[in-house]
């Protein structure tokens, strides 16, 4: 790899969350029986009027927004030669930001376009399900600015990001190679619907290498079209790769020009959420917060959104972070849940931080109780009181247990006084041991302090 330069365009595609397809009525239900979410629309039956859906449309002004892009202000359809109607060269002239490898990288988008999910179908028998055909997918198709793998997944996850921080995505890298020095383009090929971003790099770096043999050994890449086999870790030909004649595109008569006006796009923009990279921005000036935990807590929208508000309830950011970013994160991964399917909400967190503050509880206890409002959702104070799980701080009565665990332990004790100070570990262990680990252990070390100093 050392004579070639890798050079990667990604499209990438994304399924918009609309209530009905793209140019009809029909709502797409995931696990639906086959063909059971179809009609003639669907199907593309002779005689049907599509009718754009304005909700997709809107969804797409959205994110071009967002990548900044421009708007055409007319956009109309196109159909190829076999019915796939599609809207090309939409929104143009974007780029994507993200960083890689402690840089800012910039890649040009060549365009956004609308677009129709396909059919699916069975390879072991003659069968097509037609339920996810016309489900609108934003098709978003950078320049070829990308030159290794792992710079290409880092561009895939920003634009994950950018477009609902979590979604579902599937991505299809053009990639060549060409001899380093050399600005002619190599002869690409690509690797169609990787929805893992470890089967995406797993398929370009083989891919990479296929190439660089075909290539050392004199001859020539194919331009054709590849599936990724994830059990022998291989690209294997599907089809020769087409380009734009081949399909044969002419003006789809049965849908009007889209016209997008200036008021739309003003209407649109107030309508944008606090994109990823703003938010990493102000989590790190307002909250104070490192630029590692401000990229794990926008790794999702609800993450990010459970994060803000807690921190805003309880004045206590960098607590909210370590809470959600350790034991949280813990409970979430054991449940295989997301934050946003979680009983324990941002006042959950909250008030489970006030009772650490006014030494109520302390942080062990604290996990419990964290743990027991993760599975029932009861607030912290509830469950505090109910199961009686409140600090001792009554110097009296902890003192009262120091003692007998003094007179029941001298060794430790005698150890203390001759001058090993760490054994006042082991005695401070046996007092919240007695006592379930509801003594306040600051009043704990005080008073064993000065039990072993006068004694």
């Amino acid at each position: 790899m050392e004579k070639y330069e890798i050079v990667i365009g990604l499209e990438i595609h994304a399924e918009l969350c609309t209530e009905s397809k793209l140019f009809c009525n029909c709502a797409y239900i995931f696990g639906a029986l086959a063909n059971d979410c179809t009609c003639p629309i669907c199907l593309g039956m002779p005689g049907t009027l599509p009718v754009i859906n304005r909700r997709a449309v809107e969804f797409s002004v959205r994110a071009g927004l967002a990548m900044g892009c421009e708007i055409t202000p007319s956009s109309k359809f196109d159909r190829k030669n076999y019915f796939y109607p599609d809207l090309p060269k939409n929104y143009q002239n974007g780029q994507v930001s993200f960083e890689f490898e402690g840089e800012l990288r910039t890649v040009a988008l060549r365009r956004i376009h609308l677009e129709e999910d396909a059919v699916t179908g069975d390879p072991t028998r003659s069968f097509m399900d037609f339920n996810r055909a016309g489900v609108p997918l934003l098709e978003i198709v950078s320049e070829p600015e990308l030159h290794s793998p792992e710079e290409a997944i880092a561009y895939c996850r920003a634009v994950k990001e950018i477009l609902e921080y979590k979604g579902s995505l599937r991505c299809e890298p053009n990639l060549s190679l060409r001899p380093k020095g050399s600005k002619e383009l190599g002869t690409r090929t690509e690797i169609k619907n990787k929805n893992s971003f470890q089967e995406l790099i797993d398929a370009m770096e083989y891919e990479v290498k296929r190439q660089a043999r075909i290539l050392d050994a004199g001859e020539e890449v194919v331009q054709e079209t590849l599936l990724f086999d994830a059990s022998t870790g291989k690209t294997v030909a599907m089809r020769g790769k087409e380009e734009a004649d081949d399909y044969r595109y002419f003006p789809e008569p049965d849908l009007v020009h889209v016209q997008i006006s200036d008021e739309w796009i003003e209407e649109s923009q107030p309508t944008l959420p606090e994109l990823p990279a703003a938010r990493r921005k102000r989590f790190i000036s307002d909250y104070d917060i490192s630029p590692d935990n401000a990229e794990f807590l926008t790794n999702t929208r609800p993450l990010a959104e459970f994060f803000d508000e807690a921190a805003r309830l309880s004045g206590e950011p960098t607590t909210c972070a370590n809470w959600i970013m350790g034991d949280l994160t813990r409970l979430l991964n054991t449940a295989e849940i997301e934050i946003q399917d979680a009983k324990v909400t941002p006042a959950h967190l909250n008030e489970l931080i006030q009772l650490i503050g006014d030494a109520t509880i302390s942080g062990k206890i604290a996990k419990s109780v964290l743990d027991d409002a993760f599975e029932t959702g009861k607030m912290p104070k509830q469950i505090v009181s109910e199961k009686g799980l409140a600090q001792i701080t009554d110097t009296s009565e902890i003192e009262t247990i120091v003692l007998q665990v003094v007179e029941e332990n001298p060794g430790p004790a005698q150890d203390y006084r001759d001058g090993t100070k760490k054994a006042i570990g082991f005695l401070v262990g046996q007092v919240m041991r007695a006592t379930r680990g509801k003594a306040n252990p600051q009043l704990v070390n005080e008073i064993l302090t000065r039990v072993l100093s006068t004694d």
